[in-house]
């Protein structure tokens, strides 16, 4: 297995009102479960799938993550990637950290698009070549889904195609019944355009799952106006940004049906650890 050379940008910035009192003191990211804290699900997966550098996004108790995590993640291959068990380096997989900390530089979270935009020049490196100049995962560090796999074979799929964005969505779970987006038509590989349907359309709709593959033409003209790097610290949500180019067929989806929970609540945090 070849690593990627793209990066993934794993949100960690929210303050997590809904979890409160258990965020009054801990970042939400790092509330554990199942034995681990929140965030290191999506990292062990992100290393598993052969990706090597993650940006996170800090600002509500930023500090605590980055002292957690410092600047290397690591952990174990699973055995039928590995060529020789004896052989550290190929028996574990690693992450090299970097961090967007919103917090220390503009006093609190930019929302997903600016802080995105903030990121980019970590996400997409100046030196970059091929696809790790362009595209970029993004996933949310409050999110359980542990059965989701980060595939070579989706970011070389998505490479290939003329869309801006490419998202996983999920069936609605109890708490946003109406969904947010809906799929059209699906070709053979379970793809289709990802719709902005109006709140009365009837069609079906499905909830995002908060990961994507992203390209950086997205952060800028005409989707979005914040310059790269975000000097300003400016807010902006990524849902226009995604509607936007879902009117001119710029963003495709695809349905993922593994276990998927939106750590929200106090609540839906035990039922995980019940």
């Amino acid at each position: 297995m070849n690593p990627s050379p793209i990066a993934a940008m794993l949100l960690a910035a929210g303050r997590g009102e809904r979890m409160r009192p258990l965020t009054d003191t801990t970042p939400k990211p790092l509330l554990t479960v199942q034995g681990k804290p929140l965030m290191q699900w999506p990292l062990e997966a992100l290393a598993q799938g052969g990706f090597q550098d993650v940006v996170v996004n800090t600002a509500w108790l930023g500090a605590q993550i980055s002292t957690q995590f410092g600047n290397v993640f690591a952990t174990e291959r699973p055995s039928n990637l590995r060529k020789q068990l004896s052989n550290q380096e190929q028996s574990t997989a690693s992450l090299r950290l970097h961090y967007s900390h919103e917090g220390r530089d503009f006093g609190g979270a930019l929302e997903t698009a600016g802080g995105i935009a903030r990121a980019l020049p970590l996400l997409c490196p100046p030196h970059a070549t091929g696809a790790a100049a362009d595209v970029f995962w993004v996933l949310a560090g409050d999110v359980f889904a542990p059965d989701f796999s980060f595939r070579q074979d989706a970011v070389a799929r998505f490479v290939a195609s003329d869309k801006l964005a490419h998202l996983w969505l999920v069936p609605n779970p109890e708490h946003n019944p109406r969904g947010d987006f809906g799929l059209g038509p699906l070709d053979a590989d379970g793809t289709g355009l990802a719709l902005s349907q109006p709140a009365d359309d009837p069609r079906p709709r499905y909830t995002y799952s908060t990961i994507g593959l992203y390209r950086k033409a997205l952060f800028a003209p005409p989707w979005c106006d914040i310059p790269t790097g975000n000097p300003q610290g400016t807010s902006a949500a990524l849902a226009p940004l995604l509607r936007a180019a879902m009117a001119q067929a710029r963003i495709s989806a695809e349905i993922y049906t593994g276990r998927w929970t939106d750590v929200g609540t106090p609540q839906r945090l035990a039922q995980l650890n019940a």
